[in-house]
């Protein structure tokens, strides 16, 4: 049988069994026993139980879980309160005045969660309601809101970043911190257009609401000095190489649970409440990851990812050939799975291609955190698209159309990190240093 019908009975198998409303770990697990069944010498059960407890075993991933149930104890203390009360008076003199809140609120929040539904829901929770009580347009506020949240996976700490690091073996602190400068450069993208917009409708920008002196302005950011001290704890000791990635999850969790209790937020159900959604959501994507990585060992004794290396390296395609291929590949595959999944289920196939192409796996990483990142808000499966129309109550189309002109930002941002790779890759040498 050729690679050609091998893969597209694969393709078909992952199809029908999604089709059918099965778990997407269970359906990638289900894809791999059928390869290593039809096409494979080796028993599929065998291979199975040591693939999965492998991939479920691993150190490196007791990051993920723990930074998931910082995201999870931040999400139900007054932080989301507390950061608009203190990011107010310093935006209110930019073009666009409080609807920099949304980008400036998710940037800071997506530095201590590496999730971008948290942080869409964490910050929509605090600048929904007080943007509409004071007139500002409901498609800036929704459309920016859902791009800037995506920040959540771009800034670290970022649960794709550790989900790619494992999967692609790579380092995790060096990923974390390459992500800083491409988050940073997103943000100012997003408030740029903003103040672009602003400048282009005057009249659609409410009147602030009063002036602040620069005293008050400091006497206002007190409120964010929790969060900031947060941040500078997780990613400064990762940089510091003071902690691991895993160690500075340990030292997050720590330090929002100090915040919750600081702030009268702890409670035994609050406390319970952020664990079990924690577990919920950790073991989502343990099943997920699990499926995944005995999807991939089975395509690889089935020789599918050195044939597909070997085809595309066929081609001859420069590197700017391909990461535009890979860009439109990701996009098209983000309508229809979430982040994770496409993460998990390509890292096999792409990698060995990506290494022969010359391409830092650092930069790369990176470069699939952004196009993960423009999934989440493109239909029919965008995670913030679901979120936002779960706090609005707007149709999931017009949600997508307000939120188009952040899609094309993230598209400029591929664009200024391939021109200057300097911007991902700066930071990390440094670190090595």
């Amino acid at each position: 049988m050729s690679d050609l019908a091998i893969t597209g009975l694969l393709v078909l198998s992952l199809f029908l069994i999604l089709g059918s409303g099965v778990w997407i770990g269970l359906t990638l697990s289900g894809v791999a026993w059928i390869g290593m069944q039809l096409f494979s010498s080796r028993p599929a059960g065998d291979a199975m139980a040591v693939t999965i407890w492998g991939s479920a075993s691993s150190w490196t991933l007791t990051a993920l879980p723990l930074f998931v149930w910082m995201g999870e104890i931040l999400f139900r203390t007054r932080l989301s309160n507390d950061m608009f009360k203190g990011l107010a008076p310093w935006v209110q003199s930019l073009p666009g005045r409080l609807l920099h809140t949304n980008v400036v609120g998710c940037t800071i929040f997506a530095a201590v969660s590496g999730s971008s539904a948290a942080t869409c829901a964490t910050i929509g929770k605090m600048t929904l309601p007080e943007l509409a009580r004071r007139g500002y347009p409901e498609n800036m506020v929704i459309g920016t809101l859902a791009g800037a949240s995506t920040l959540g996976l771009l800034i670290p700490p970022s649960i794709i970043m550790i989900v790619y690091g494992v999967t692609a073996e790579v380092s995790i602190s060096r990923l974390f911190i390459a992500g800083v400068l491409p988050g940073l450069l997103l943000a100012v993208l997003f408030s740029g257009y903003i103040a672009a917009w602003a400048l282009a409708n005057p009249g659609k920008v409410p009147a602030a609401d009063r002036s602040f002196t620069f005293m008050e302005k400091l006497a206002e950011s007190r409120s964010l000095i929790p969060v900031v001290l947060l941040i500078t704890a997780v990613l400064g000791s990762i940089y510091s190489g003071i902690a691991t990635a895993t160690e500075a999850a340990a030292v997050g969790v720590v330090g929002s649970l100090v915040i919750s209790a600081v702030q009268g937020s702890m409670s035994w159900a609050t406390f319970r409440d952020s664990l079990m959604g924690a577990t919920r959501l950790y073991c989502m994507i343990a099943l997920i990851l699990a499926g995944a990585a005995f999807l991939t060992l089975s395509m690889g004794y089935i020789g599918l990812p050195r044939h597909l290396a070997e085809w595309i390296a066929s081609l001859g395609l420069s590197q700017a050939q391909l990461i535009m291929a890979l860009a439109v590949f990701y996009i098209i595959l983000g309508c229809f799975l979430d982040g994770i999944s496409m993460v998990v289920l390509t890292m096999g196939v792409i990698m060995p291609t990506v290494a022969k192409a010359g391409i830092d796996p650092i930069w790369f990483g990176i470069f699939v955190v952004l196009v993960v990142e423009m999934a989440q808000i493109t239909p029919p499966v965008g995670f913030n698209l679901f979120v936002l129309q779960g706090m609005t109550g707007r149709e999931l189309t017009w949600i997508a159309k307000v939120t188009l002109p952040m899609f094309f930002l993230m598209c400029v941002a591929i664009a200024l990190i391939y021109i200057f790779p300097g911007i991902v890759t700066w930071l990390p040498q440094q670190m090595m240093k």
